[in-house]
């Protein structure tokens, strides 16, 4: 796992785990309402947050009948060419923006359940990505620093061959030990999308391909420029040609592993969060 994370820059915790918060009733909303309430509750607080480059805030919503934190990111920087860790990138997107679409993208993909829901909302005159917040969950590098490790390595290891599948898919240049949390279940979340959505017809690191969900295969082969409408205004046209062009590759790597190895060593299936929690909001 060390060679697949990059140890960079801190970044904020996103989700949120549903099961923490009987106590207010957010556990018990639809989806439809997690957004209602994202986009239009009342912000009651903003503090700056000290870690990451995105000025990076935390908000305090309450629609009078809730009250849950948020994370509030209004990156939008674009340029022709970066100077960064992994050397020179062209064509450098980084933007909130991109969390949105992460999510939307998640939802079609049927994984929802594993990236956080993150609507666009304006704060203070500016447009930012508002997300729900995690509570009680901890970021990977504290997991790795603890020594902890999870009491079911099967149910972690098909929830991280699905975060490898996806990173692929929107060619994540910033995965990092601080932007994969672990909620109290044990749980896989991606956060912190802001540098994804390339435009490489190539992927990134073809080796992190190792199995896939069977469903989530199924859903790839499904996507079209027609249900990738869906992520704008939040990607350009060329951002999801690429994520096409990758998609192709993935099928295909996966294609040629079954006909070589047999679908019981490729393909598996990853339970349903929603099925195993009658707390988590509904994705329907």
């Amino acid at each position: 796992m060390n060679a697949y994370f990059r140890n960079s820059l801190p970044v904020v915790l996103l989700v949120a785990a549903p099961a923490l918060f009987a106590a207010d009733d957010a556990s018990k909303l639809t989806s439809e309402q997690m957004e209602k309430f994202l986009a239009t509750a009342k912000i009651v607080k903003i503090k700056d947050l000290s870690t990451g480059v995105t000025n990076s805030r935390r908000a305090t919503l309450s629609d009078g009948n809730i009250t849950h934190d948020a994370h509030l990111q209004s990156i939008d920087e674009a340029k022709a060419k970066f100077e960064g860790e992994r050397g020179t990138e062209m064509n450098f997107r980084d933007t909130w923006k991109f969390n949105v679409a992460a999510y939307r993208l998640a939802r079609i993909l049927g994984i929802e359940d594993m990236i956080p829901m993150s609507v666009q909302r304006k704060v203070n005159g500016a447009d930012c990505a508002v997300t729900w917040w995690i509570d009680g969950s901890m970021m990977e590098v504290d997991r790795k620093k603890k020594n902890l490790e999870s009491p079911d390595k099967e149910a972690w290891n098909r929830e991280m061959y699905v975060l490898r599948v996806f990173d692929q898919l929107i060619y994540n240049v910033d995965r990092n030990l601080q932007n994969l949390i672990i909620d109290p279940e044990w749980h896989i979340w991606m956060i912190d999308h802001t540098r994804s959505f390339r435009l490489y017809n190539t992927l990134q690191e073809k080796k992190n391909l190792v199995m896939c969900d069977r469903g989530l295969l199924a859903k790839l082969r499904t996507l079209d420029t027609a249900s990738l409408k869906q992520l704008k205004p939040y990607v350009t046209d060329q951002e999801i040609k690429g994520l096409l062009a990758r998609r192709d590759k993935i099928v295909k790597f996966f294609d040629e592993e079954i006909a070589s190895k047999g679908e019981d060593k490729v393909l598996y299936d990853r339970p349903s969060r929603h099925a195993a929690s009658s707390t988590h909001p509904s994705a329907e």
